[in-house]
């Protein structure tokens, strides 16, 4: 399962009103780190079929970065009934991402 592309205007159908966990990759193109962690996220999407896998541009989608305050890149939230339960933040490897992810 690829992670798929997430846009201001398809947050709320696409992570909001998910009926399962969805993880959230918040990076930008020219963030080295955010390249590191993308094949890791890739990785464990393909693991798990019960939980969502996207990721938002935070250049080209400035309202929902804001919206949930992320000042650093890369940041990965964990979604669940609309709201943020678990986030890692930074260039982790896998083990550390899964375990603060809940995965």
């Amino acid at each position: 399962m690829a992670v798929a592309e997430v846009t201001d205007a398809t947050f709320e159908s696409d992570v909001l009103r998910s009926e399962r966990p969805v993880i959230v990759d918040f990076w930008a193109p020219w963030c080295v780190p955010c390249r590191r962690v993308s094949p890791i996220l890739e990785e464990m999407s393909e693991a798990r079929q019960d939980v969502t896998f996207v990721k938002v541009n935070v250049d080209d989608n400035p309202s929902t970065a804001m919206n949930y305050s992320i000042s650093s890149i890369p940041t990965i939230a964990r979604f669940e009934e609309g709201q943020v339960t678990q986030q890692a933040i930074g260039a982790l490897p896998k083990n550390q991402l899964s375990a603060q992810l809940g995965l």
